[in-house]
């Protein structure tokens, strides 16, 4: 698991601050949403989330689905964006509830219904990628010029209470959510499980009302009138398989591991506790609290019992990896990629390990490594970032530059990508692929305000084409609209 990186960012965020710190495992934030960034709860969210998608009607290549270090039960959705707390996660008793919510949100989507603050939606992006398994970060984001406040999630969504919705689009997303399982021949029994118990604890604790529900009040007879269609359903007593189950168990094990206390999480899974999840979380917790040899005993365990599950070998390889053990963490690295050889977070832990062993021969693969992530998702900047650093290993300052640029600009520092791509520029040779990557970057961080900042001379003939608002040639995805909504779990 990884407190990780940016995601989007064009016109429409002005600002995005992005401070990281490569030691230490507890997350900063400035007002901003404090995300993780984990190949395995990825892929897991986007399985269940897809075929939802797909049902509703809505684009699934379209929609980012972010997971929010929080451990409240809550998600949101608006714009192109679906968020997932890790609590939602943690508290979910089967993968059906999870699913239920993904499904509801997606009845927000899909209605495009609208929900605002008094000052606005702060625009949100994905904090840069610190490490694939454990890391610290920081990010602010912001849209100052057109007057949007930032805004918090996470622990502070309960206070902000900063989503309204009317009782005609809360049951309008119940339905839709109900209509979409249908659709799928899947049970809708997890909303009323998941629903139904949340309602009961707030009002056992009324002090402490949940965020999910102070957002979204489930009326008496808006419950009624969802556990009735739900309970007339076909599918009603369809249920999650045992690998479905025991998936859901592994991913819950693995953020209590990393998330929670490490006392704590050896007190919920003793020694005498033999299973898979068992062992995993274990084995975050005695990396967490640097007993190395009793962390690798607990993931070698599994990866001897499940050799071909690719995130027990990422684990691994972290844990040798963040302990300078970084030629013995190349093997783990790299059988986690031959598992699963498109997933650009695994790639990036395979590259850092090469590029670290210090050797010119891996160095080279380090930077093939790279560029292959990058292919997968271009605008992550931690992967350019240490692509730059690698290029500086081999010598090669002017790469070094251009990836250096790369990595401002999708960490939002226009001003500063903007002048690594000039650095860049003076070494490149005009017409190559590599000349119009660093005229594309200046010319899209070229300042709108204030003194104009010179072009550098030759290049105006090569402008990239005018915006027309879509998604960019070169990967980067339009972020909401400031003055568009974000939708909170109902």
């Amino acid at each position: 698991m990884a407190v990780n990186y940016p995601g989007v960012i064009k016109k429409a965020m002005a600002t995005i601050a992005a401070l990281a710190t490569m030691a230490g495992g507890v997350v900063a934030q400035a007002q901003g949403i404090p995300l993780v960034r984990d190949a395995e709860i990825e892929k897991f969210l986007d399985d269940y989330s897809r075929p939802i998608f797909e049902v509703a009607g809505l684009n699934p290549d379209s929609i980012e689905i972010l997971v929010v270090n929080d451990q409240t039960l809550n998600a949101f959705a608006g714009g192109r964006y679906m968020g997932v707390n890790t609590g939602l996660i943690t508290i979910a008793e089967t993968p059906n509830q999870i699913e239920a919510v993904i499904a509801h949100e997606a009845g927000h989507l899909a209605g495009g219904h609208s929900a605002r603050t008094q000052d606005a939606i702060a625009a949100a992006t994905r904090p840069m990628l610190l490490s694939l398994v454990l890391a610290a970060g920081a990010v602010a984001a912001g849209a100052p010029e057109a007057g949007i406040g930032l805004l918090g999630l996470g622990q502070n969504i309960g206070q902000a209470n900063f989503l309204k919705y009317s009782r005609g689009q809360e049951s309008t997303a119940d339905q839709s959510s109900i209509t979409y399982l249908d659709r799928l021949g899947k049970s809708s029994k997890g909303a009323i499980e998941l629903w139904s118990n949340m309602r009961n604890f707030q009002i056992i604790r009324d002090k402490a009302a949940n965020p999910y529900l102070q957002t979204h009040p489930l009326a008496n007879t808006r419950l009624t009138a969802l556990q009735q269609r739900a309970e007339a359903s076909p599918y009603y007593n369809v249920e999650d398989t045992p690998e479905e189950m025991h998936r859901l168990h592994l991913i819950q094990a693995k953020i209590h591991g990393f998330l929670g206390d490490p006392q704590a999480t050896l007190r919920k899974y003793p020694l005498t506790d033999q299973s898979e999840p068992a062992h995993y979380a274990r084995s975050v917790a005695y990396y967490r609290l640097s007993q190395i040899d009793k962390a690798l005993s607990e993931v070698r365990t599994l990866t001897e019992a499940q050799p071909d599950y690719p995130y027990f070998h990422e684990l691994e390889g972290q844990i040798l990896f963040e302990y300078g053990r970084v030629t013995e963490a190349v093997a783990p690295h790299r059988r986690s990629v031959d598992l699963l050889p498109d997933n650009a977070l695994l790639r990036i832990n395979l590259a850092r390990a090469l590029s670290a062993t210090n050797e010119p021969d891996l160095a080279e693969e380090a930077v093939a490594e790279f560029k292959r992530a990058l292919l997968l998702e271009s605008d992550n900047s931690f992967g350019w970032f240490e692509l730059a650093r690698t290029y500086s290993a081999l010598g090669n300052d002017t790469m070094a530059n251009l990836a250096t640029a790369e990595s401002k600009y999708h960490a939002g520092a226009k001003g500063e990508a903007n002048l690594f791509a000039r650095r860049a520029l003076a070494g490149l040779k005009r017409g190559t692929p590599e000349w119009r990557q660093a005229v594309d970057v200046i010319y899209a961080s070229q300042p709108t305000e204030g003194t104009p900042v010179p072009l550098p001379p030759g290049i105006e003939d090569d402008a990239p084409a005018p915006d027309t608002g879509g998604e960019e040639d070169d990967g980067t995805i339009a972020v909401p609209d400031p003055t568009a909504t974000i939708q909170q779990l109902n």
